[in-house]
């Protein structure tokens, strides 16, 4: 995410037009967005179907679909834990779910203070390292309940 800002129509439509001579723009169009506002506003939904030719419904399953979208602004860091099979034999799922509750978190959630979202990834690679996360796009292998804590301590700091 570079820029996280406001959401501006004016500037989304800049963003649409630029990406329209792409083969295949949906896609593009959707990561151009999320990375100048930081979440692809459901008002760029009618925007883009528009400029597409296709209706909102079929703009909406893609953005829904894809968990990389976000639908609302993330917090000011962004903690994606692993999810995938190597990492949940290493207990990555009982990890997740101590440290969500006691954030008072669900998957996707933001705390109340908007420092922290907290989301799902089904594999970063780091396999070997498992449980692994990302923090704000650094990866973190053999995570327990204390090392994942100091990390996100650290950044909220």
């Amino acid at each position: 995410m570079s820029g996280a800002s406001n959401w501006n129509a004016e500037r989304a439509a800049q963003i649409i037009n630029e990406h329209l001579g792409l083969e295949g723009p949906m896609l593009p169009i959707l990561h151009a967005l999320q990375d100048e506002f930081g979440y692809v506003s459901a008002d760029a939904v009618p925007m883009i179907a528009k400029a597409l030719n296709l209706s909102r419904a079929e703009v909406h399953g893609v953005t829904s679909f894809y968990h990389d979208f976000r639908h609302e602004p993330a917090g000011r860091h962004v903690l994606k834990l692993c999810r995938g099979e190597s990492c949940q034999s290493m207990g990555s799922e009982e990890l997740a779910r101590k440290f969500l509750a006691g954030r008072g978190l669900e998957w996707g959630g933001t705390t109340a203070d908007g420092d922290l979202t907290v989301e799902a990834i089904y594999c970063l690679g780091l396999c070997a390292c498992s449980p692994a996360a990302m923090l704000d796009d650094e990866l973190i292998g053999r995570l327990d309940a204390e090392t994942l804590a100091e990390a996100v301590d650290t950044v909220s700091i």
